[in-house]
């Protein structure tokens, strides 16, 4: 019994070796994400399972930050992928020659507007977030005003005070909303938009959710933010209305990218084949109602009707090479009532 012991657990021993070698032998990929915070543990499981070699190592913010620390890497990039940020940005970091071309298995499958069409594509779809405004209500029935319908009703002087918005400069929410203000007016009548809005505006914060969040507790009466942020509210029982403008609606993609260089590029093209997988949009499609396999959509309860009916035709090219010019262009006319940092 005793020898049987000692064996036993020198049997256990040997387990723990084994198993701790078999984790050490993975390789670190660091990945750069703008992905919610609540999507990071199941999107890291799913691809550790898919991609046993890899150990997904996450650095992630909000996405106005991470292009910014992405871009400032330009001479010495820190990550191996970028996983889950606006194609606006990836389509900035390719202009500069900081991506690497590869091309999905399985991204044929995916909707066309979803897919890097090129002959050597760097990026591949996965989601898309609309900006959208969430009405609260109560309150706006306390102040006597109507439910809004468009993004001109915003301009009414009685919503002064009353409206928050995403900073386009920290957040994807906020700058796809700017973007597609100034696609659907045109630059002349779009900055005049947001000269008026700006009027009514009490913060412009550094997330594409609390704006909304704010809304659903009462503490704005509006907030322009994320289409599922204003579901997820409402079905907490927030008192919203989630408003498709009868203008249109901006929208981005979240896309992936390999980083031109990575010492790891066979396990970052392993990675890339599972994010174009349906197995990849079956994950997404839990948080986003948009997403790129044509299979997978998932529209919840309560989630508006006409949203991609409403989506503008927007130019993701555009926005990409406008960004830089467009921030600064709103920082000098509106940076005054951005919100404190965390």
């Amino acid at each position: 019994m005793k020898s049987a012991f000692k064996m036993s657990v020198a049997a256990a021993a040997l387990a723990v070796t084994a198993f701790a070698g078999a984790a050490d032998a993975r390789t670190a990929l660091t990945v750069y994400t703008a992905l919610e915070n609540d999507q990071l543990g199941p999107i890291k499981q799913a691809i550790e399972a898919a991609v046993p070699d890899v150990e997904v190592v996450w650095v992630r913010d909000s996405t106005g930050v991470i292009t910014a620390r992405f871009l400032a890497e330009a001479e010495n990039p820190q990550a191996d992928m970028v996983v889950g940020l606006a194609v606006s940005s990836l389509m900035m970091f390719d202009e500069r020659g900081l991506l690497a071309s590869y091309a999905p298995a399985g991204a044929e499958d995916l909707k066309p507007v979803f897919r890097d069409n090129r002959d050597d594509p760097t990026w591949v779809g996965m989601d898309a977030y609309v900006g959208v405004i969430c009405y609260n209500t109560a309150e706006g029935g306390a102040a006597g005003l109507e439910t809004p319908t468009s993004w001109a009703d915003l301009l009414a002087p009685e919503y002064e005070g009353k409206i928050v918005m995403p900073h386009p400069a920290s957040s994807g929410t906020g700058y796809l909303t700017v973007a597609a203000w100034l696609q659907l007016m045109g630059e002349e009548d779009g900055w005049a938009f947001m000269d008026g809005l700006h009027q009514n505006m009490a913060a412009y914060l550094h997330s594409g959710s609390a704006p909304c969040v704010q809304a659903a507790r009462g503490e704005r009466t509006v907030g322009i933010a994320l289409d599922m942020r204003g579901v997820q509210e409402q079905a907490m029982g927030a008192p919203l209305a989630v408003v498709v403008p009868s203008e249109g609606v901006g929208w981005e993609m979240e896309a992936s990218a390999i980083v031109e260089g990575t010492g790891h590029m066979e396990l970052a093209a392993q990675v890339m084949d599972w994010i174009a997988s349906r197995e990849a949009n079956d994950i997404y499609q839990e948080t986003y109602a948009i997403v790129a396999h044509p299979d997978a959509d998932n529209y919840p309860v309560g989630y508006p009707e006409g949203v991609e009916e409403a989506l503008i035709d927007n130019d993701f090219g555009w926005m990409a090479e406008n960004r830089e010019r467009i921030l600064a262009e709103w920082t000098s006319r509106y940076e005054a009532k951005a919100a404190p940092r965390n």
